[in-house]
């Protein structure tokens, strides 16, 4: 039976188990579970689920974009962003590598989320606002072009869902099996 592992990245953490010599924390800072890979990526700026299975099939599944599952992110932007900014991410924005598909896309309230290390910085004179997105594609670096082309470059970008799998109850650097 496969075994599927949800972990939630802290930032600055690579998602692979090996080091390419920077000295960067990864993976295997926090998971010894032998056989097991990322099913997909996170930047090391960026924290959230990440889900590590033994199965390559599954593991196909779960990152190829042909399958189209579903992936939340909460993200913090600069900036307030206003229904045009929201609509264009709605019906999909034109990238340097092609158009992106539509994606839902939502003001939300600020969430409850742990603090991030480092913090984020604050900066008195513009405001900040967060955003809800889902999107089914996962191109590299695609939430934060996509906040960035539409006006509001992303502060912080937390991934909490792939599919109907979340990171309710798991704090950062934890994990659990699915």
């Amino acid at each position: 039976m496969a075994r599927l592992i949800l972990f939630n990245k802290p930032h600055g953490v690579l998602s692979q188990f090996s080091d390419d010599g920077s000295g960067r924390p990864t993976l295997s800072s926090y998971i010894d579970v032998p056989g097991i890979y990322p099913a997909g990526r996170l930047d090391r700026d960026s924290e959230g689920l990440l889900l590590l299975t033994d199965d390559g099939k599954l593991q196909a599944r779960i990152a190829d974009p042909r399958y189209k599952k579903p992936k939340t992110y909460l993200v913090q932007v600069e900036g307030l962003p206003d229904d045009a900014a929201l609509s264009a991410l709605r019906t999909g924005i034109t990238l340097k590598d092609g158009p992106t598909l539509p994606a839902q896309a939502c003001r939300i309230a600020p969430p409850d989320l742990w603090p991030r290390v480092p913090p984020i910085r604050y900066r008195k004179s513009v405001p900040d606002a967060w955003i809800e997105l889902i999107i089914t594609e996962g191109r590299n670096r695609q939430v934060r072009r996509m906040t960035a082309h539409v006006g509001h470059p992303t502060l912080r970008l937390v991934r909490w869902r792939i599919g109907d799998r979340s990171l309710d109850g798991i704090a950062p650097g934890c994990w659990r099996d699915a």
